[in-house]
């Protein structure tokens, strides 16, 4: 079967030429096109499907924040996980995460926007674990092979950069911990920000934690403040 090459980076296509030569690559491309053709509506956009990867090369991503799926409505589905375009209601977990970043980062207000566009420049890769869904349908395309590329992600993360701090909210996000080498990275675990969780996800500093961990490592700290 032929390589797929999608309009992603440049080097998250030299990262990843492997994936793109799998069959179950071209399968995900092919069941997408085949779900629009029934008149189906996915989300993100084609145009957002990559867009955590075209936001941060790959030899700039400083913080991996693991998201499962993309958002269910109209309008919300950015290609970013926790991220919502401005205009669009902040989702009850990324309102989590800003109270905790509230308590946590000194001088971050929220933003009365939930765009995380701002992180992903400087270089946190809001990855999503299934990178798109039907329309109202939560996990839908959980099942096509996108976890199989996710994963390769990750793997791929780990293997060949060092010093990456890996956020894992959840206990979906916590499996993938699997993936990562804890001895070359920094593996930071919390509850998940949805108020399904109760509170559990607050305490966690893992944003002044990262920063420590980056400048520890001579790297840039994370501005998390949002305009």
């Amino acid at each position: 079967m032929s390589k797929v090459n999608p309009k992603i980076e440049a080097s998250w296509l030299t990262a990843l030429e492997s994936e793109f030569q799998e069959p179950y690559f071209a399968a995900i491309k092919q069941f997408l096109v085949k779900e629009k053709q029934a008149g189906k509506i996915i989300y993100p956009p084609g145009s957002l499907i990559f867009n955590a990867f075209n936001k941060v090369p790959f030899d700039k991503v400083k913080v991996v924040i693991l998201g499962q799926d993309p958002y269910k409505n109209p309008g919300e589905a950015m290609g970013l996980s926790f991220s919502v375009p401005k205009g669009v209601r902040v989702p009850p977990s990324l309102r989590n995460v800003y109270k905790e970043l509230a308590t946590d980062i000194e001088g971050f207000v929220a933003p009365k926007h939930g765009d995380l566009t701002e992180w992903a420049e400087q270089g946190v890769l809001l990855l999503n674990a299934t990178l798109t869904l039907e329309h109202r349908k939560s996990n839908s395309h959980s099942s096509i092979g996108w976890q199989r590329f996710t994963d390769a992600v990750i793997k791929k993360l780990s293997d060949e950069r060092s010093g990456v701090v890996f956020m894992l909210w959840g206990n979906f996000a916590k499996s993938k911990a699997a993936l990562i080498d804890g001895s070359k990275h920094l593996v930071l675990t919390a509850a998940h920000p949805s108020p399904m969780a109760g509170g559990a996800f607050f305490g966690n500093k893992h944003f002044s934690q990262a920063n420590a961990y980056l400048e520890d490592q001579n790297q840039e700290a994370i501005d998390w403040k949002l305009n």
